[in-house]
């Protein structure tokens, strides 16, 4: 029988590796940026464990101990890298001094079930550090992109003021100069009226799709459901060289219509998976209801199918817009000049002239994203909610 871990005071030989072990981790970063990794990741796992040690063990008192900590890194940023490393070095001092003391204290079990081996007490946050790791690796690209976006050069590194922290190193003429801009303006236009009815289309397929691949009835559902979701698994490239020549033989190849069908093509799959999740908590006895009151199929579908599917409609439709209006391979085979969309616009921006005002578009879609994506998450709680009130 394998005993329990209390929730007590821990020894050294427990938390000084651990906070050794982030403190390699961060290092890596610092060892970087400094032209040698392994000293970073040695220094950084050394220096890290022996704060521990004498947080926990000489000055024992946890706020003075956090605050001398914090303190001591930032000014090793500062001497480091000037401002900018001051900034980092606070963070990481209060981040690790919280960890010396939390993992010291055994206030890491206080919120998890006491019966927990020490083996599943290790792997639930082992699990949740390796999360968080990915998230600052994919999330750490696109922080970089934000403030190289007010560069008051045309460079696509931070500039000497822009580490000091120089008003003078930071303007908004490259979000000037996208809105001023004949070429992108044009090509955000475009985006515009392509996003709009390609989402539409996708919406109204799909929609009708995942409705009735719903249907217990309906022969073949798995291998039509498969068909449907295939642009979504397909490689992106494999999909806009067939629909390159498909549209050629039947002169769809360059034209508005043809772009907005192909986005339309990528889209439908968002739309039946997520109509489709919220027709699991759908209680069918309520179409049959309707009819028996003499309800038509149409008046059945809008009055009190849709209303409860509603939340997932939205929310497929939103991912369709997000697709089309960030897609760029698709539009390169069965576009032309006359539907440069944004997307196309950065594209050449990169290969041809290299200019700062793509990191003010992509600062700008980012923004436009994570409001998409707020409104899709408020209306998957909502979807929650109404299937926790349904009779089923």
């Amino acid at each position: 029988m394998v005993a329990l871990t209390p929730i007590s005071r821990t020894e050294p030989a427990f938390y000084v590796p651990v906070v050794a072990a982030f403190g390699a981790f961060f290092g890596i970063f610092i060892g970087t940026g400094q032209g040698n990794l392994i000293l970073g990741v040695l220094g950084g796992a050394a220096l890290m464990g022996l704060a521990a040690f004498v947080l926990t063990k000489l000055i024992k008192v946890e706020k003075a101990g956090r605050w001398a900590l914090t303190v001591l890194v930032a000014l090793g940023g500062l001497a480091l890298a000037g401002i900018p490393g001051l900034v980092i070095g606070v963070f990481f001092g209060w981040f690790f001094g919280f960890l010396s003391f939390w993992l010291y204290e055994g206030r890491y079990r206080a919120k998890i079930p006491p019966y927990l081996t020490p083996g599943q007490v290790f792997w639930h946050f082992a699990f949740r550090t390796i999360c968080g790791s990915i998230f600052v690796f994919l999330i750490t690209p696109i922080l970089v992109v934000m403030p190289l976006s007010f560069n008051a050069e045309n460079f696509f590194t931070f500039t000497p003021e822009m580490l000091r922290f120089d008003p003078a190193g930071y303007s908004l003429k490259h979000y000037r100069d996208f809105f001023t801009n004949d070429a992108w303006q044009s090509a955000m236009m475009n985006s515009l009226k392509i996003a709009p009815v390609a989402t539409l289309l996708s919406v109204s397929f799909g929609t009708l799709a995942a409705i009735g691949l719903s249907q217990p009835h309906v022969p073949f559902r798995r291998l039509i459901m498969a068909i449907l979701i295939s642009p979504m698994i397909v490689p992106l490239i494999i999909s806009a060289a067939g629909m390159y020549f498909f549209y050629s033989r039947i002169g769809l190849q360059g034209t508005y219509i043809g772009v907005v069908l192909a986005h339309a093509a990528l889209g439908i799959p968002f739309v039946i998976i997520t109509v489709t999740a919220t027709l699991v908590g759908f209680d069918s006895s309520l179409t049959r209801a309707a009819a028996n009151m003499g309800a038509n199929p149409v008046t059945t579908f809008f009055r009190v199918q849709m209303p409860l599917i509603l939340p997932g409609v939205i929310s497929g439709g939103l991912f369709a817009f997000i697709t089309s209006f960030d897609e760029v391979v698709v539009v390169l085979f069965v576009g032309s000049a006359g539907q440069k969309t944004l997307p196309w616009q950065m594209f050449i921006g990169l290969r041809e002239q290299i200019s700062p005002t793509i990191l003010a578009v992509a600062t700008i879609l980012v923004g436009i994203s994570i409001c998409l994506l707020t409104v899709v998450e408020l209306l998957r709680r909502r979807s929650e909610r109404m299937r926790g009130m349904s009779p089923s």
